[in-house]
This record gives structure tokens, sequence and C-alpha cells, in this order.
């Protein structure tokens, strides 16, 4: 049986040494609602960025909760409440070295409109976190939204996200834009742009847009030296959409356009744009 007040002294000695930031904080969102067909997972952009934080995911069963108060709540954003929860592992989703049966971390929520904390007892979740260092069942969350109502469609979402950023080949995150450059074509409305991106680990990548007259922008992404205008557009909600779409600026920064003409600046302007309306929005749950 774990030791509440004990679990709960160590999850706060954890914060101290590691203060909460937005990817650490307990949990201080509601719990998200249920409808007859369960709950909807959340966006992609959501369930990649807390996967990429989280060392920790797992597949869990609530068992219990308990109120906390007094001193070991002073730091609960206003109109949460502070519960320590105990919950069952059904499946490690993600974690080196496994997790013990049974785990607990600290979770804040919102209280209904009667001021009535929700009844978490038995509910399925998917918990997004990192070890507490020297105590094998005790968690940390890894961010406001760390755990999810569980169903299937989020189940199988974040085993693909994981999946994809665990790859060797996984895209790398997009950190800036480095130079553009245009080349206009022998007719009228023909050119190319390409478009090199900066990346967290200096892997290459770059962004190719091919106009022809009288045809639609095409582009693609190259994860490499070699450029294949036969790639195209990346499948939304994939990882490399998520690279592109939540990494790019809105536009081309003065620096990457600063060797080009003014006209060849703007049709890399342009183009850039094509790529970014392509892409769609970056879309992520309110916050």
């Amino acid at each position: 049986m774990i030791d509440v007040n004990r679990s709960v002294a160590v999850l706060l000695v954890a914060a101290l040494a590691c203060p909460a930031t937005a990817a650490q904080a307990p949990d201080s969102r509601p719990v998200p609602a249920t409808n007859a067909t369960g709950p909807a997972a959340p966006p992609y952009a959501d369930l990649a960025d807390l996967i990429q934080v989280s060392p920790v995911i797992a597949d869990a069963t609530i068992r219990s909760t308990a109120r906390i108060k007094g001193a070991e709540a002073a730091n609960v954003p206003a109109g949460r409440q502070r519960l320590y929860v105990t919950a069952d592992v059904g499946a490690l989703i993600r974690g080196e070295a496994g997790l013990p049966p049974r785990i607990g971390y600290l979770l804040d929520v919102a209280p209904d409109a009667r001021g009535r904390i929700p009844n978490l007892k038995k509910m399925r979740v998917l918990v997004f976190a990192r070890r507490v260092t020297g105590v094998a069942d005790q968690l940390q969350l890894a961010g406001p939204q760390a755990q999810i109502a569980w169903s299937p469609a989020a189940d199988s979402r974040v085993r693909t996200i994981a999946r994809e950023l665990l790859a060797t080949d996984a895209p790398p995150a997009i950190t800036g834009i480095g130079n553009a450059f245009h080349v206009p074509g022998a007719l009228p409305g023909e050119g190319e742009t390409q478009v090199f991106l900066q990346t967290r680990d200096a892997r290459p990548v770059s962004l190719s847009i091919l106009r022809r007259p009288g045809e639609q922008p095409r582009w693609s992404v190259a994860l490499g030296e070699i450029v294949d205008e036969g790639a195209g557009p990346p499948a939304r909600d994939t990882l490399l959409w998520y690279r592109l779409a939540c990494g790019l600026p809105a536009q081309l920064p003065d620096t990457s356009v600063s060797q080009l003409g003014p006209d060849d600046a703007a049709r890399a302007r342009e183009d850039y744009r094509v790529v970014l309306d392509a892409l769609g929005p970056c879309t992520r749950s309110a916050r």
C-alpha cells in the first residue's frame, strides 16, 4: 500500500528540487468530459508536445484519490484542488526500466459548479510523466494536460507518435530559417524557391517550391542533401507535418532573403506562404 503522506512529501520535495514549469507542473485543467462514444483524442500537436517531454507514458486506471490541503497545496492555481492520485498501471507505453504495478502522482483539478471534486475512481487514463529520483512508484506529471482520458483513438495516436519520435530517422525539430534562394525560370511565372531550415541537431532540411505556368505551385521537403521534388508535402497529423506546421515562423525573416534582389525576395516570400497555407494551422487546445 502506498503511504499517501510520505508520497506527497516526496513529490513536493521533487517539485522544489526541479521547479515546476509549463512542462512539469501538476495537471491544472479540468478532467475531460466524456460522451456516449468516449472522449475525443486531443489534437495531434498537444500529444506530440507532451510525448517528447515525457520519459514515461502509462495506460493506467485510477484506484483512489486523496485531497491535499494546507501548506502542501499552497501553490495550487486559483479555482483548483490538489489531489494525490493512486493508479494501477495497465500498460507501459514508454519508459525504460518499467514501472511498478501501482503508482502515485499529484493532480490539480477544477471542482464542478457545486464545488464538488470530480469522481475519478476507476477512470482509465493516459499519464505523461517523469520519474521522481529514487522513488520507483512516484511520478511527476509532465505538463498541464499530462493526464488525459483514455480512448481507443487517443491510445492509438499516442503510440503512433511515440514510435515516430523514437525512430532513428525521425524528422528533427525546427529551430529557425536559414537562407532562401529563388531562381526565375525561362517563362513568365516559372521559377523555383529553396528555403533551408535550421534544426536542433544540425541535420539538413529544406523546402522546395516549384512554379510552372498554368499550374498550381508544388512543394516538397527534403530531409537530407538530396531534394526529391516528387516526394510531395507531408500528410497532416504526422511527425513531419507537426515539425513544420508547429515549428516554422509565420514569415521568412529578412535575414533569409538579404542576398536576394527585391523581386526574387518577394517571390521567395510568396512561395514560403504557399507552404504555410498548405500545412494549415498547428492546432492546439485552449491553454
